[in-house]
């Protein structure tokens, strides 16, 4: 998994000791920086773009730079400690729903038509902020705050995270077919992290009982529990016992009718090869 950010520098010491301490490690090993590249799977320029603090790695790099260059954890220990997106801000409205992210125990997501905000690529979280933002620095500031949430959940001792994804996530194309097969990797990936689950609401199976729109079901320590849903440039939270009850029964039918995270990783699968073949043909 690669999250991309280019053009804008991960700021603060921690960043830039990590880029030059995996730096030290790969010229101490007497590799280059495709050859490590080869080892990850990855690009040269994304290992690039780390040692100079322009890219954020996943904690699996950290870990697989440690096993090929002899780190010894050590890259797997900074990385826990670095703060990849400093000085982000997410929208007023918003503020709220982030800071759950960052508390929560477990978190449970229904999505409809666009992937949910914790497993967007930079790509994908860029095409669709891209759409209703004319303002390409306001858009990477987005993209940067909406990535900075997914860190927590794609660390190794990230909390519960289950998703039910309606196919119309997979169906919807955002940023054209090169961005959605990238954004179908992004979700295999993600999907095989211990503590995420993904599973597809099949659109052949019109008797699924579904939730009236896009719901997230959080649980906080101390079992709070919130219900949330979005629409357009507001959220709306319930403590309300009954209404998270009623969802999470709905949610649950619908977890045990909907594909197994097996399936729905070939289906997601079948998706992406088909978008790689389209970006393919038009070029």
């Amino acid at each position: 998994m690669t999250p991309r950010n280019a053009t804008h520098r991960a700021t603060g010491t921690t960043a830039e000791m990590f880029g030059d301490v995996l730096r030290h490690l790969r010229e101490a090993a007497g590799k280059t920086q495709a050859e490590l590249a080869k080892h990850i799977p990855c690009d040269r320029s994304f290992v690039a773009r780390i040692e100079n603090a322009t890219s954020v790695p996943p904690d699996t790099f950290a870990a697989k730079c440690d096993e090929v260059l002899g780190g010894n954890g050590l890259l797997a220990q900074l990385w826990r400690k670095v703060d990849w997106y400093p000085d982000v801000a997410h929208p007023d409205w918003f503020e709220r729903r982030a800071q759950m992210d960052a508390e929560c125990v477990a978190l449970r997501e229904y999505q409809e038509r666009v992937m949910p905000g914790l497993l967007q690529s930079a790509q994908y979280a860029r095409a669709l902020f891209a759409r209703v933002i004319p303002d390409e620095e306001k858009v990477e500031e987005r993209v940067r705050a909406r990535l900075s949430r997914q860190q927590r959940f794609l660390s190794s001792e990230g909390p519960l995270y289950v998703a039910v994804l309606d196919e119309s996530c997979l169906r919807n194309v955002v940023g054209g077919p090169d961005v959605m097969c990238e954004q179908c990797e992004y979700l295999l990936s993600a999907g095989q992290r211990p503590n995420i689950q993904i599973q597809v609401s099949p659109a052949d199976r019109p008797e699924l009982i579904r939730p009236r729109g896009s719901v997230s079901l959080i649980t906080l320590p101390g079992g709070e529990q919130w219900a949330y849903a979005e629409a357009l440039d507001r959220g709306h939270f319930s403590a309300d016992p009954a209404v998270y009850g009623h969802q999470l029964r709905t949610y649950d039918v619908l977890r045990a009718d909907a594909l197994s995270a097996r399936e729905s990783a070939a289906l997601i699968g079948e998706f992406m090869e088909g978008y790689r073949q389209h970006g393919h043909d038009v070029a």
